[in-house]
């Protein structure tokens, strides 16, 4: 099955915070539980249904990929990978009976290479041998189990072309090349690649097609306001799914006929975007859909799999997901996710609609008492309605608490229901953890969406601050024990919070934000071109504008504490944009705390320096908001650097 996903943006969600100590809380969780490697995780089943794959450490907690017969136990299984350092962290089954693919990159740049696994030999190959080269988009084809398509930046660093490659020989050759601005490619049922969906240079979206003379055909616009990306193609290339905005609110799941240029609604919310699409890869049509709301929800378009969903709605508690299937579609590996334990993963027979537990990520996690997430809406000052979740710790009274105002990364992204380990954390030190899905968060419309260009520092910021306030006009959190954390964008809301308002929070805990503007749009990796215009739209494109939305020029403002972690090999928020606001706060003797990492890059993927960052952060969130910690105890293995 091919995931249509509907969002365009790129999504960088990231890291919390914790805080406060009252003798009736739960026991403490250990970190090592909360923010190490999981027990096992990720399972695919292979496509003749006789192998499960999965990922989990190995004697030197570093993970692989472990492969079992479906006959046998999860703890039977055997390491087929050798990664030394980094661990796997995005794997898939090839369609040849031989080989798992797998992603891989050097120390956090983001140039992933792709590799091929040959299972039974236990040896792996690199398929993508080029140096500065980034594969985005893999397809693979039941029907053409030797080959692979692979997008690759291997001619101009600015564009993805699409390479097919041999798994046998690792024969690769340029495939079809980019028309331009083309962010995303499909192929057809003969794996022929024959879509693509291009950025506009005014910061909107088409989809073209290729007809069977090789030229592109734009069959699809919209401007700026919208988005609009292709879906698939129906069992012949007249026929093609796509999700667009361009004539509703929410993004929508349509067919069109290329011929005739007439679409067809399939599946719609007025308020909700479609979040997902499930692809049959043999009939191709869309079977489901996703819309996230308040939880995930499904909508089964096709009778195929109505009883499915049915049968699985009633497996376990949580929201649930197919992950992968058998070539003949005859079992699902699915999984479920609860906000208070640990991800479950289940073998589901769709003969007898039975569902036979896996594993579940960690079983240390099934035995605490964890915190629940409840859903929550207010409107913002200018009358907007905004949502999120509040995650309240347990074994206390709700009234007066100490938060932590968590802000997602992207800002192109949302919070959504479900287990986080950085949300449990802070609930078992006693911080109530509040979540906005501030305007600019995806998945509520596009007039939600748009709300948000050029607010960085302002409306959007202006959400967090009236979430705060919600909660304490009724009690609940202490506006002024609240500390402000995040990663990415909310990294960079982090340090707006304590410039632009340095009296609204106690602290605060910014991870791979960027603090100016300028020299954040002007670092940006190279195969990001083609989305310069929608930052354009959405951020703002004048020097003077960016400046007055930058952190930078506002450090002589900062009066509370800020603690900082960076990875030294980010590619999209550089490690000058961390040094920059240290230097300017130091200069300013404002009161800094700065942790390095050599080998991350966009957030923090080794365990050895999680359990380190979150070691530094639960003490100075203990030491500002009066919440209790963990001793940080001995490390092992992390590269942190305190500078």
């Amino acid at each position: 099955m091919r995931a249509a996903i509907a969002s365009l943006f790129a999504a960088a969600t990231f890291f919390g915070t914790g805080a406060p100590a009252f003798a009736d809380l739960p026991p403490l969780i250990p970190r090592e539980v909360l923010f190490g490697n999981p027990e096992k995780t990720g399972p695919q089943i292979s496509p003749d249904g006789k192998y499960i794959a999965y990922l989990r450490p190995d004697d030197k907690n570093v993970l692989q990929v472990w492969v079992y017969p479906t006959d046998k136990k999860a703890d039977d299984a055997v390491a087929v990978t050798q990664d030394p350092k980094r661990g796997i962290r995005q794997f898939f089954w090839a369609h040849d009976g031989k080989h798992l693919l797998y992603m891989q990159d050097k120390g956090g740049d983001e140039n992933f290479h792709l590799f091929a696994v040959d299972v039974k030999a236990k040896t792996t190959r690199e398929l993508t041998p080029f140096d500065g080269v980034r594969v985005q988009g893999v397809d693979l084809d039941k029907h053409h189990p030797n080959e692979v398509l692979v997008g690759m930046n291997k001619r101009d660093k600015a564009a993805f072309d699409m390479h097919r490659i041999k798994l046998d020989s690792g024969e690769e050759k340029l495939d079809t090349q980019n028309p331009g601005g083309a962010v995303g490619f499909d192929s057809d049922a003969k794996f022929q690649v024959r879509g693509c969906t291009i950025a506009k240079p005014d910061g909107g979206y088409e989809v073209k097609v290729k007809g069977d003379d090789g030229k592109w055909k734009t069959v699809k616009s919209v401007g700026a306001d919208d988005q609009a990306q292709l879906a698939g193609f129906g069992t012949d290339p007249n026929t093609v799914w796509l999700i667009h905005s361009g004539d509703a609110n929410a993004l929508r799941l349509v067919k069109l006929d290329v011929a005739s240029g007439k679409e067809t609604v399939i599946a719609e919310d007025k308020q909700y975007d479609v979040g997902g699409a499930m692809i049959d890869d043999d009939k191709r049509i869309p079977l489901a859909v996703s819309f996230t709301k308040a939880r995930t929800e499904w909508t089964v378009l096709d009778d195929s799999v109505k009883d499915d969903f049915a049968a699985l709605a009633k497996v376990a508690r949580g929201d649930f997901s197919v992950g992968s299937q058998t070539a003949e579609k005859a079992k699902w590996v699915v999984s479920y996710v609860t906000d208070d334990g640990p991800a479950a993963f289940y073998l589901y027979d769709r003969a007898t609609k039975k569902a036979d537990l896996l594993f579940t990520t960690n079983r240390k996690l099934e035995g605490v008492k964890l915190a629940q997430m409840q859903p929550f809406e207010f409107k913002a000052k200018d009358g907007l309605t905004v949502h999120g979740y509040a995650t309240l710790p347990v074994g206390v009274e709700h009234k007066n608490l100490p938060a932590v105002l968590l802000v997602h990364g992207g800002p192109w992204a949302r919070d959504t229901w479900g287990y986080s380990g950085m949300v449990q954390w802070l609930a078992n030190r006693g911080y109530a953890v509040i979540q906005v899905n501030f305007r600019g968060s995806t998945g509520y419309g596009k007039g939600f969406l748009n709300a948000a260009n050029k607010e960085w520092s302002g409306k959007m910021h202006q959400d967090l601050i009236d979430a705060v306030d919600h909660f304490a006009k009724a009690g609940t959190v202490d506006a002024k024990k609240t500390a402000i954390m995040g990663g990415s964008y909310g990294g960079y809301a982090t340090l707006v919070g304590l410039t632009f308002t340095p009296e609204q929070f106690a602290c605060g805990v910014d991870i791979v934000g960027p603090s100016n503007l300028n020299t954040l749009l002007g670092t940006i990796p190279p195969y990001w071109a083609p989305m310069k215009a929608m930052f354009a739209k959405r951020v703002g494109d004048d020097k003077d504008f960016l400046e007055k939305c930058s952190p930078i020029y506002r450090a002589d403002q900062i009066t509370k504490p800020l603690l900082i972690g960076q990875g030294a090999n980010d590619p999209r928020v550089k490690q000058a944009e961390s040094d920059q606001i240290v230097e300017a706060m130091r200069k300013n003797k404002k009161e800094v705390q700065y942790v390095l990492y050599p080998d991350e890059g966009h957030g923090f993927a080794r365990p050895e320096n999680r359990l380190h960052f979150f070691a530094v952060s639960e003490q100075f969130l203990a030491k500002h908001l009066g919440g209790r910690a963990e001793p940080v105890g001995e490390i092992k293995g992390h590269s942190g650097q305190m500078k």
